[in-house]
């Protein structure tokens, strides 16, 4: 099959996918920002999140190129309000164009890193990269440790020392099958766990 195919059929089975809403600096100060669903996370203890970006038939991405020059990144995460907006930075834009002055967006500065974090996002991960993966021809795979957790006031809940996530209040999107088939978290089920001492079987005696 062709790559074209392989891709077809994969991106259409992995899902929902969550989206890194990527916010990177080139060398020359020129800031690039750009969707990506091949996104999670991969440990807590370094925090380490994970970004695969496909290749481009001209050139690398500018997300690519950025994070190769600088080895910095902010992953924004990515709620139903701002879908326009996300929209709108997938846009196939020269390398010099900030797609988020395109899509409106006002950043707020990063404490750690160069690049800075779209303010209207509810979540935002300043990220270093620690690991760089060629994974085929101009495909790559990023791997960045979380230096810096910025989270907005209104999706905390519970004890401010021990906080927890509300997921109604963070609204978040993900990616599914196809071009343009998207996804909201609101359909949940609870399933609890099992306990190995719970799941154990009596063996019997045969007689």
């Amino acid at each position: 099959m062709s790559g074209a195919d392989r891709y077809r059929l994969m991106a259409s089975t992995i899902m929902p996918r969550p989206i890194a809403w990527v916010v990177t600096r080139s060398l020359d100060g020129c800031i690039n920002a750009a969707p990506y669903s091949f996104f999670n996370m991969f440990g807590s203890d370094r925090p380490v999140v994970a970004l695969g970006v496909l290749a481009r038939p001209d050139a690398p991405k500018d997300t690519a190129a950025n994070i190769r020059a600088t080895g910095e990144f902010v992953v924004n995460l990515v709620p139903f309000g701002l879908v326009g907006a996300m929209n709108a930075t997938c846009v196939e834009a020269p390398p010099e164009v900030d797609e988020l002055d395109l899509a409106g967006l006002d950043t707020l500065p990063s404490v750690a890193i160069a690049p800075p974090r779209i303010a209207a996002s509810p979540v935002a991960f300043e990220c270093r990269r620690t690991h760089w993966l060629d994974t085929g021809p101009g495909q790559v795979m990023v791997v960045g440790e979380v230096l810096h957790a910025h989270y907005a006031q209104h999706v905390l809940t519970g004890d401010p020392e021990r906080p927890r996530v509300d997921p109604a209040a963070l609204d978040l999107v993900g990616r599914m099958h196809g071009a343009s088939a998207y996804t909201r978290t609101r359909d949940l089920f609870d399933l609890d766990r099992p306990l190995w001492r719970d799941a154990q079987i009596t063996p019997t005696t045969a007689s």
